[in-house]
């Protein structure tokens, strides 16, 4: 199994910055993506930003230029530095890992944390 620990998140005002950790644990194989995804009141998940192990990325198009994604490999620990936020930025925020086990991709999710962008 895998467990996802997110910690930050918070109450920030408009134009401030924050930053996501997550800390994966367990039984993590070597080909895995990592990434944040968010969902906010009334609305359906969707993805924040992604990384690969190799250090490859891919964001949302209304984060790009304002949220970066990175990893620690060693720690199996993936960040997302927000800045710029603005209030439609609020949301609870999710860990995800996706692990390929054999042929099979596994994902697994946090509990999530709020960000909470106040105008």
């Amino acid at each position: 199994q895998v467990q996802l620990v997110e910690s930050g998140g918070g109450l920030v005002q408009a134009g401030g910055s924050q930053r996501l950790s997550c800390a994966a644990s367990g039984m993590i194989f070597s080909i895995n993506v990592m990434g944040w995804y968010r969902q906010a009141p009334g609305k359906q998940r969707e993805l924040v930003a992604r990384i690969t192990k190799g250090g490859s990325t891919n964001y949302a198009d209304s984060v790009k230029g304002r949220f970066t994604i990175s990893r620690d490999n060693a720690k199996n620990t993936v960040y997302l530095q927000m800045n710029s936020l603005k209030p439609e930025d609020t949301a609870v925020y999710y860990c995800n890992l996706e692990n390929l086990v054999l042929t099979v991709w596994r994902e697994y999710w946090g509990q999530g944390t709020q960000v909470t962008v106040s105008s």
